[in-house]
C-alpha cells in the first residue's frame, strides 16, 4: 500500500524531474525540508514497492509504476488547486497546502467528475501542466 508520505515522496520526486533531468536523494531531502537519512530510508521503501530504482549516489529513477503513480497524485493535487482558485476564490497564497491535504482524501471518481466540471483543464492556476 502507498501511504501518503510515500506519495508525497514521488510527488516531491516528479516535481523536480520536471525542473531537472536527474534528480539526486540531497534533491529531494532539500524541496521535502527533510534530513537526508530520511530520503536514503524512503527511497529504500519506494524502492521495495517497485516504484523507484537508486543507486548510492546517483540519479533517481521511476518505475514505471511509480511515474503512474506520481502523475496521477500531480493530476490531482493541480486540478484541485485550479477548483479551489477559480471556483471556491481562495486566496493564492493558501491554494498549494489546501490542495496537498486534499490531494490524497479525493477518490479517482471524484477527481473524474472535477475534471469534467473544470472543462477538462490543460494547466492549473500557476500555468503549470496537469497531467492526464
Amino acid at each position: 500500500m502507498v501511504t501518503s508520505n510515500k506519495e508525497d515522496y514521488l510527488r516531491a520526486l516528479y516535481i523536480l524531474c520536471e525542473r531537472s533531468y536527474e534528480v539526486k536523494s540531497i534533491d529531494l531531502a532539500k524541496y521535502l525540508k527533510v534530513s537526508k537519512p530520511s530520503v536514503s530510508e524512503m527511497l529504500r521503501e519506494l524502492g521495495k514497492h517497485g516504484l523507484v530504482s537508486h543507486q548510492k549516489y546517483s540519479a533517481i529513477k521511476f518505475t514505471k509504476n511509480g511515474r503512474k503513480i506520481a502523475e496521477k497524485l500531480t493530476s490531482k493535487h493541480r486540478l484541485i488547486e485550479l477548483f479551489l482558485k477559480n471556483v471556491l476564490k481562495l486566496d493564492s497564497g493558501i491554494i498549494h497546502e489546501e490542495a496537498h491535504r486534499l490531494e490524497h482524501a479525493f477518490s479517482d471518481e471524484s477527481i473524474s467528475r472535477l475534471r469534467k466540471f473544470l472543462g477538462n483543464p490543460k494547466f492549473d492556476p500557476h500555468g503549470k501542466p496537469i497531467p492526464r
